[in-house]
């Protein structure tokens, strides 16, 4: 049998709430960082410069072949070894933790939202870009203001996808010490010795997490496979 009232008593259950709360804010961040990192990547591919393209092919495959965590921990430990004295005593004055995953998230997930975004590019007719240039729009106004937002509708289900994935990653927080959800059910079970019942309350959270994606992503895909004026 399971007996949770444990949570009730000293502080477990705001210790809970805390990480959820850390973990959404975790997520948001990243995940806006990553809209605008996907976009920026994709802008740079679809120029017809060679040195954009091979610039964001490189970011795009040191993303897909290295492991999250250790992207992580290479910005927390790597990465402010590079920069000067007194930059890198500003950022560790701060909340360094919190940051450097954000930023580690924000990259990965940036670079596989640039691919789904290149993925919903191909599906555009290059007659929407011809037509664009016909009514006097440059190359860039005609990507941003035609082809990109249509690219984007088409994309939509796999970058709902992309934010499922960035939710269940930043769990991986925890080996730098952000104190996110996962952080704070080792740290309940350190304290309790109910792993079992620590970890099946934690499930339940990530659970309603992913589920709730889930639900937002059927619902985009039902929307955008619907006929018009439906």
């Amino acid at each position: 049998m399971f007996d949770l009232s444990f949570l009730l008593e000293d502080g477990y259950l705001k210790l809970f709430r805390d990480g959820v709360l850390t973990t959404l804010q975790l997520f948001v961040a990243s995940g806006l960082l990553a809209i605008v990192v996907g976009v920026v990547l994709t802008t740079l591919r679809a120029l017809p410069v060679k040195l954009f393209k091979g610039f964001v092919i490189a970011v795009v495959e040191y993303h897909r072949n290295v492991p999250v965590l250790v992207q992580i921990l290479v910005w927390y430990f790597g990465v402010p070894q590079l920069l000067p004295e007194g930059l890198r005593n500003w950022i560790n004055a701060g909340n360094t933790e919190f940051f450097f995953a954000t930023i580690a998230l924000a990259l990965n997930a940036g670079a596989f939202i640039s691919e789904d975004l290149r993925s919903g590019l191909r599906a555009i007719p290059n007659t929407q870009q011809e037509a664009a240039w016909s009514i006097g729009l440059t190359y860039l106004q005609s990507f941003r203001y035609v082809v990109l937002p249509q690219g984007i509708r088409v994309a939509m289900p796999a970058l709902l996808n992309q934010a499922l994935l960035l939710f269940k990653n930043s769990s991986l927080a925890m080996a730098i010490g952000v104190h996110e959800l996962l952080y704070r059910t080792r740290q309940i079970d350190n304290l309790t010795f109910r792993t079992f019942d620590v970890f099946l309350v934690a499930t339940i959270l990530y659970l309603i997490g992913t589920l709730a994606l889930m639900a937002l992503s059927e619902h985009f895909t039902k929307r955008r496979m619907a006929p018009s004026g439906v």
